[in-house]
């Protein structure tokens, strides 16, 4: 049931519009005028089969696909804030996948897009240290380093309680001790809650110390 929802829907997509290869659609936008909202209206249907794979078929590698599509036609509409949000959904789910130089290298793109920007550069320090989580499962000192070029890159972060709670997770993880890198995670949660997504890397990371018992209780 759920593949025949899809098989119509795409069915019905390619009705609607002409969906076309993202390779070429930076040619086409150079060789002729292209109306306006058509990549739009491309993204949107590729958003809605991603859904579909993300909640129905549990596809996830497929749905990841689906959003990259996505933000490739947004980025042809020069609609950068919408490309970000199917971004952060393909680094979601990549680094859930423990491919995390993809995570990393969505992560670190998407905060360097809106720290310079006054309306969104708030959230440049929550893709920071989704980056650096990645980093910090694939290697300590990858973090350490990772950590200070988001510090040089966006002063903001330094003051941040991200960054203050990277540094202490640094620490920890040095010294190997599990006890000091639960109540860092614990003082953090209390104040601003962690969701699942961060939970599940906390949990990576913290099993990496030696005779952890893998929970973060």
């Amino acid at each position: 049931m759920h593949s025949a929802r899809l098989h119509v829907y795409t069915c019905s997509c390619r009705t609607n519009t002409t969906v076309l290869p993202v390779s070429s659609m930076q040619e086409m936008r150079t060789r002729s005028p292209t109306p306006t909202g058509r990549f739009t209206i491309a993204a949107k249907h590729h958003i809605s089969i991603a859904e579909i794979y993300e909640s129905d078929l549990v596809d996830i590698e497929k749905a990841i696909a689906h959003y990259e599509q996505a933000a490739d036609y947004y980025k042809g509409e020069e609609s950068n804030s919408s490309a970000n949000k199917c971004l952060l959904k393909v680094g979601a789910y990549c680094a859930q996948l423990e491919q995390y130089q993809k995570a990393i290298e969505i992560y670190e793109q998407v905060g360097a897009n809106t720290m310079d920007n006054p309306l969104l550069k708030y959230s440049a320090k929550e893709y920071f240290f989704k980056a650096a989580l990645c980093h910090f499962i694939v290697d300590e000192l990858n973090a350490k380093i990772a950590v200070e070029k988001y510090e040089e890159m966006f002063p903001a972060f330094s003051d941040s309680r991200e960054c203050k709670l990277l540094k202490k997770l640094l620490e920890a993880h040095e010294e190997q001790n599990s006890e000091a890198f639960t109540e860092a995670v614990k003082e953090f949660d209390s104040i601003s809650r962690l969701d699942q997504w961060h939970t599940t890397l906390l949990l990576r990371i913290k099993k990496t110390i030696q005779g952890d018992e893998g929970d973060l209780k």
